[in-house]
């Protein structure tokens, strides 16, 4: 089966793409958001098939993937052939609503041919999906290996353009964990975010890593901190888990589902998790011992099997 995606969320693709098709990504000659083609930091397999729009119409195509509202409008002109009516389709909802949750309509909501997939049942939920077809199939990661070590007495962060995103990613929260611990921020446009915040380089660090190397570097940090306030459940929260890493969250959208008792700490009272950095950075073993059950929890419920074959069945109704 061929099946036609954008390269959107790398993370998300990553497992996505070790299904049993050929996948079909969109390429231009500038690699822009609606052309990236193949990951550059990630490992695909290579039935990953980078194609160029022109050479989209005389593509054979079964299933169509989209991400955003604009694609619905690239993939007519691009292929030639309308999503949910000449092929099938379905449309990923990765994010929560960013306006107002109980007024805000999914860019779907008035189609039935096309399901919206949530990944997780907070966005479900938070949407209004109109008549639209919805399901949820929640992440799966690809298990990068118990890594933690926990030898550097600093709190990971993981946030693409923080200075931008403010509030939603709660970076204006940094300087208050950053008086009880160091705080390394990886992601992409980090640069300027410690003068940004008025702190030192050395109480908030910040690193853009190429895949290969984020995850190690994560797992060297004592903790992993999650101080999101308004974005689906971040996948880079579910990767420090699989690294070992105990986790301080704040108790907003999906993370209580993903991090249960034992496995870190949730609340959304910033003084608990400043008591709870604290109590990781004093008892190394204690953070071990936290970190292990995080890593028992999330193979449990975010594992790529379950996610492939939550999958399966889905393209198995939508394309029969």
């Amino acid at each position: 089966m061929n099946v036609l995606v954008w390269h959107v969320h790398g993370s998300w693709l990553t497992t996505f793409v070790q299904g049993p098709h050929t996948f079909l990504l969109p390429v231009t000659p500038d690699r822009g958001p609606y052309g990236l083609g193949r990951a550059r930091t990630w490992q695909w397999p290579r039935t990953v098939q980078e194609v160029k729009p022109d050479d989209l119409r005389d593509a054979d195509i079964d299933l169509m993937v989209l991400q955003r509202p604009h694609e619905l409008d690239l993939a007519r002109r691009w292929t030639g052939r309308r999503p949910g009516t000449d092929v099938p389709a379905v449309y990923v909802e990765h994010n929560s609503p960013h306006g107002t949750a109980v007024d805000t309509r999914h860019p779907l909501a008035d189609r039935s041919d096309i399901p919206v997939v949530h990944v997780t049942h907070f966005n479900r939920l938070m949407w209004d999906n109109g008549r639209a077809p919805s399901t949820v199939i929640e992440h799966g990661i690809l298990d990068p290996g118990h890594l933690w070590t926990g030898e550097e007495r600093r709190a990971a962060v993981v946030v693409n353009e923080p200075v931008r995103r403010g509030r939603t990613t709660g970076t204006d929260l940094l300087p208050y964990f950053a008086e009880t611990v160091p705080l390394d921020v990886f992601g992409m446009r980090t640069e300027g975010l410690a003068d940004h915040l008025g702190l030192s380089p050395e109480r908030c660090r910040c690193r853009d890593l190429p895949q290969s190397e984020l995850h190690p570097e994560m797992a060297r940090c004592r903790l992993y901190a999650h101080p999101v306030r308004w974005t689906s459940l971040g996948l880079s929260l579910l990767e420090a888990m699989y690294l070992g890493m105990p986790v301080v969250a704040l108790d907003t959208t999906e993370v209580r589902e993903a991090v249960p008792e034992g496995a870190g700490v949730v609340s959304n009272r910033l003084d608990v998790l400043r008591d709870a950095v604290r109590h990781l950075l004093a008892e190394p073993a204690h953070a071990r011992r936290t970190g292990e059950i995080a890593r028992t929890a999330v193979q449990a419920r975010y594992g790529e099997r379950r996610f492939r074959d939550d999958w399966e069945r889905l393209i198995k109704e939508v394309t029969r």
